[in-house]
């Protein structure tokens, strides 16, 4: 760091791979297949929905967590905090205001019972619970209605996410999704 006085040299600057600028890293190469949106779909409809595929597949590999007769409860795939689940009418409905009252029904039902099973594994202290209708809002698939249901805890907004720009997870999806599951009533 040569032709710098002592004040530079107590900035703190990201140099990427270039000189060491003593900041830590820590690494999350997971989320590369989100931020090319490789599992996002091509088009709005049913076929491309990973929403719609999802039942098909055994519930362990795609995080499914619990069936209902009209819509089901699954893990976040890119969670915002440990045991964020989402759930889902089976129908490909983007709107809230396209379910039937069946349907909301049910969501509410489901989403009431992910908050108990949650709290009964993980002793969330409170919860963020929200619908993104539409891209605008923030809806990563749009095309396809999920509530988030996402457990917080005191003290969990610490520097990780607001500087290090980072969510640290306790445990592997599976071994969540297997905890919750053997919680979930019959």
């Amino acid at each position: 760091m040569s032709g710098r006085g002592a004040e530079d040299e107590a900035v703190l600057v990201q140099d990427g791979i270039g000189e060491p600028d003593g900041l830590d890293r820590l690494w999350t190469p997971h989320r590369m297949a989100y931020i090319r949106g490789e599992n996002k779909p091509a088009d709005a409809t049913s076929g491309e929905c990973p929403f719609c595929r999802i039942p098909s597949l055994p519930d362990e590999d795609s995080l499914v967590v619990h069936r209902g007769r009209l819509s089901f409860v699954l893990l976040n795939l890119y969670p915002y905090a440990p045991g964020h689940l989402m759930v889902c009418p089976y129908r490909h409905i983007a709107d809230y205001t396209e379910t039937t009252d069946e349907e909301a029904a049910e969501i509410a039902d489901l989403t009431r019972t992910a908050m108990r099973v949650v709290r009964s594994v993980s002793g969330a202290g409170g919860f963020n619970i929200g619908m993104n209708q539409g891209e605008i809002a923030g809806a990563g698939i749009a095309a396809h209605l999920h509530q988030h249901v996402v457990p917080r805890w005191p003290g969990d907004q610490n520097f990780m996410p607001i500087i290090g720009r980072t969510k640290t997870l306790p445990e592997l999806l599976g071994q969540t999704r297997a905890l919750l599951t053997d919680a979930w009533p019959s």
